[in-house]
């Protein structure tokens, strides 16, 4: 807990020593408690200004980028957090091809190489058991940037960021997560980790064969809140929950084209397509503004992109969000 007095002044490094993340791994959500989680967001509230002009709280300090999925905002974002923050990066964006993975290097090997050289570590993987059995070879801090189909820290961190910014609160928050496919969407699962420890409803809607996985399904419930599962919804029914919540949450699909899991994904996608038609409703008859959150990226069929140009848009808020955000988190991994 910060503490202000009139002769102590909060500063910057208050927040961060409050969020706890210091030499220690970011694996899920529910690694940090409701105080750590509002510490984080006020130290990024006070590090929005510099999102722009920069500031030297990292200075001598480097960040390795280690990514072996696909990125644009997660990977690119980063490295901007640690650049604005004054310092420097080095990225290995494709390791299968690029790096001494594709000579079969373990990842045991490699973290503890990268650990070498740099004093935090932000990493993708596609095997999370992998993952958790090799991160004992790191000896910095490492931040997961999305592990298998469980778990994506960052992209949670700065969705409840953008919760916090815009609503300015969680409790009584009526939040619906919705996707043709929640058993792989990671985004979605670190979301309610967040959601469920600050105090916000949440409302799961799926096909009945790819539910949330039972074992986020089991933490999200233990801390308290309402949660209800709808399964195979009719797109009448969808608007329906749509109108019941004040935020509506995307996952999206984090695998490539071409893979069967996407085409699975892709057959249930009418379903659940979002259109503007119940945020305009909504609006006329209850007074309210729902917003619409994706984890990004999307494509053409998820939901009507004339909702860019509305009120009831917040993905790319998001993304501006997600600067500031992991700015924080560096700065509390590291330590100033």
């Amino acid at each position: 807990m910060v503490k202000q007095t009139v002769s102590s002044p909060i500063k910057l490094v208050d927040y961060a020593d409050a969020t706890g993340l210091r030499g220690r791994n970011l694996n899920f959500l529910s690694d940090m408690n409701k105080e750590q989680l509002m510490a984080l967001f006020r130290l990024a509230e006070m590090l929005e200004p510099y999102t722009r002009t920069g500031l030297n709280l990292m200075q001598g300090k480097t960040l390795c980028t280690l990514f072996f999925e696909p990125s644009t905002r997660t990977r690119l974002s980063t490295e901007t957090a640690m650049n604005k923050l004054g310092g420097t990066v080095i990225s290995e964006s494709n390791p299968l091809q690029s790096s001494s993975a594709a000579k079969d290097e373990s990842l045991w090997d490699t973290l503890r190489t990268i650990s070498q050289y740099a004093d935090i570590l932000a990493l993708r993987h596609y095997d999370d058991k992998r993952v958790f059995a090799d991160l004992p070879a790191a000896t910095i801090p490492v931040i997961s940037c999305g592990y298998g189909h469980v778990t994506h820290p960052t992209q949670g961190l700065l969705d409840l960021y953008t919760v916090w910014r815009v609503k300015g609160r969680f409790e009584g928050l009526k939040v619906l997560i919705t996707s043709p496919d929640l058993s792989r969407a990671r985004s979605g699962q670190s979301f309610a980790l967040g959601l469920a420890q600050l105090g916000a409803d949440i409302i799961y809607a799926s096909p009945k064969d790819l539910p949330t996985l039972p074992e986020i399904l089991e933490k999200v419930k233990s801390y308290g809140v309402n949660v209800t599962e709808v399964f195979d919804p009719t797109p009448e029914e969808h608007d329906e929950l749509i109108m019941q919540s004040d935020l509506v949450y995307l996952p999206g699909c984090r695998i490539p084209k071409g893979g069967a899991e996407r085409d699975l994904y892709m057959l249930y996608k009418d379903t659940f397509y979002i259109g503007l038609e119940p945020f305009e409703r909504a609006k006329k008859e209850q007074g309210k503004i729902i917003g619409l959150m994706h984890s990004l990226p999307r494509f053409a069929g998820e939901f009507d992109f004339n909702i860019d140009n509305t009120e009831f848009e917040l993905y790319f808020k998001q993304v501006g969000f997600g600067l500031p955000l992991r700015m924080a988190l560096i700065v509390s991994m590291v330590g100033i």
